[in-house]
Order: C-alpha cells, then sequence, then structure tokens
C-alpha cells in the first residue's frame, strides 16, 4: 500500500460510519423502557442492547456510561417542549404548563424522573450531568417567554445581566419544581383552575401595571 493510500485509509477508519438517528431513538427508548421496568440498579446496558436490537460494542461507542445514557434518555423526553407566543405571557405560561404536565403524566416519564432524581442525590457527578443535560436546556424556553413578553411590554426590559440570569433561573425553578411536586410528590392533578390560579400567583409581582 501506498503511503498517501494508507493516510486516506486511515482517515476513512477514524470518521467511521454516521450515527443513525433510528438507532438512537431505538436507544433512548429502550433505555426508559427498561428503567421504568428494572429500576437503576437492575439497568445495564446490556439489558439495554438487547432492547434496542443493537450490540453493546455499539451503545458504548455512543454512550460510554449508564449515568450518560439514562440522562441522554430523559433528556429527550424533553425535546418536544416549545414556548408559543400566543399573545400574552399568561397564555405561553399556561401553554407550557399544559406541556409539561402532560410530559409528567405519562408512566415512563415518572419512572425515569424519580429513578433518576433518586440516583442523583447519592451521585454529585449524575446530578451536574442532570443539571447541564436537562435543567439548564430547559430554561431556553424562560428566556424565550420573557423576550416575547418583553417585546409586548408587559415586562421591563432587562438592565442587567447578571439579575436577568438570576431571574430566569428563580421562574424556572418555580414553575418546574411546583408542577413536579404536584405531579410526582402530591399526585395531584394540572387542571385548567388549577392552571390559572398559579399563573395568577406567579405573574403578580412581574407584569407591568
Amino acid at each position: 500500500m501506498r503511503p498517501d493510500d494508507a493516510v486516506r485509509d486511515g482517515a476513512v477508519r477514524a470518521k467511521g460510519r454516521p450515527r443513525s438517528a433510528a438507532a438512537d431513538l431505538a436507544i433512548l427508548d429502550a433505555t426508559r423502557e427498561a428503567l421504568a421496568e428494572l429500576g437503576w440498579g437492575g439497568l445495564t446496558m446490556g439489558h439495554v442492547a438487547t432492547r434496542a436490537g443493537v450490540a453493546k460494542t455499539t451503545l458504548y461507542r455512543r454512550w460510554p456510561s449508564k449515568n450518560e445514557l439514562v440522562v441522554d434518555a430523559v433528556a429527550s423526553l424533553f425535546d418536544d417542549l416549545v414556548m408559543p407566543d400566543l399573545g400574552s405571557l399568561r397564555a405561553d405560561i399556561e401553554a407550557v404548563v399544559g406541556q409539561f404536565a402532560d410530559l409528567l403524566a405519562r408512566p415512563e416519564t415518572q419512572a425515569a424522573l424519580l429513578a433518576l432524581f433518586a440516583e442523583g442525590t447519592r451521585d454529585p457527578q449524575l446530578r451536574r450531568r442532570i443539571r447541564e443535560a436537562i435543567v439548564d436546556p430547559q430554561k431556553r424556553l424562560v428566556r424565550q417567554g420573557r423576550a416575547a413578553a418583553q417585546a409586548r411590554g408587559e415586562l421591563e426590559a432587562d438592565t442587567d445581566t447578571a439579575s436577568a440570569r438570576e431571574e430566569v433561573d428563580i421562574i424556572f425553578d418555580t414553575i418546574a419544581g411546583t408542577v413536579e411536586h404536584r405531579v410526582l410528590v402530591s399526585g395531584e392533578p394540572i387542571t385548567p383552575a388549577w392552571t390559572r390560579r398559579f399563573i395568577d400567583l406567579l405573574l403578580g409581582p412581574l407584569v407591568i401595571g
């Protein structure tokens, strides 16, 4: 083999085959199913590979550890959450709360989140992964909602970046924490009447006169 052929051959091998979106989806679905059925302690990469119909080597190339796999599997549940622009901050929040409540009502979501959060209390590194892959990305919804409300004149414009970031964190924690507690801890439904009352309390100190 000539040197230039070897270089080209090595480059091709290094690049490897492109990832399959269908395989990734099957793996993430299988992970959540196995987690709901087996729990965190019973779940293994082998179980997931078998359910997804892929080789364990394929699984490990994509996710080096169970922690990373489970976090990504749970994070993918939130991909479809969107912040609409319905003309008012109240309508936008109501829509997002409804989406989130519907997602949390799904048995696979409940099982996955409860298992992941329970394990996260014992593993600081996993807790950091949960924050980076699940919590922080969803704060985009608050930022988008705030920006739309500011453009409509419902909220005052940001004057300090640090304060704005802190406010986004607080609003996100308030909404996500309240809805999660009601559904996952109290086991109570998210009804339209409850949502309206919650938004009344949330927006009271925020909106402009």
